[in-house]
């Protein structure tokens, strides 16, 4: 492929990352919390499942650690057990500051994504410690893990508040 094509590629790629991950899941999962209570957003659907507010923080963590330390270099400080021990007595923030929080940690994510150009995407590192990935693997991952959590957010919100959610109206 082309230096034209290739860069091409990695700007269809940054624009693809904004559109799901701010116009999408974002902006649905904001959708949901506008329907739930706080005591809604910290509700377990079972004692092994995590609440709204600990996939929030969890989404968060996620797209810091993958995006901003892994793809960007900035230190890694993730607290992944605290994103699940998180309850409603014990968080401090409201589902609305957990959600600015989030659109803040992803607006930044994207801004990174956006400048990415095809060595970066196709540079390979290694991600928690754990993973050899490309860029480019790294921003599919973030997708797909967002879109799972966000799919969980949407049908908990339907099931409590028995609505339709009108994403398409957004």
């Amino acid at each position: 492929m082309g230096g034209e094509a290739s860069q091409r590629l990695a700007e269809e790629v940054a624009r693809e990352f904004r559109r799901r991950m701010l116009d999408d899941y974002v902006a649905r999962i904001g959708r949901c919390l506008e329907l739930l209570s706080e005591d809604e957003v910290w509700r377990k659907p079972s004692p092994s499942s995590n609440s709204i507010g600990n996939l929030l923080r969890h989404l968060e963590g996620n797209v810091r650690q993958w995006i901003l330390c892994g793809v960007a270099g900035q230190p890694d400080v993730r607290d992944r057990d605290g994103e699940f021990a998180a309850t409603g007595e014990s968080e401090s923030r409201s589902a609305a500051d957990l959600l600015a929080a989030l659109r803040a940690t992803v607006t930044e994510a994207v801004e990174v994504v956006d400048g990415l150009g095809p060595d970066e995407l196709l540079r390979t590192k290694r991600y928690q410690d754990l993973f050899d990935e490309t860029g480019l693997g790294a921003v599919l991952h973030v997708m797909e893990h967002f879109s799972g959590h966000a799919g969980q957010i949407y049908a908990f919100t339907k099931q409590v508040k028995d609505v339709d959610l009108r994403f398409y109206d957004i």
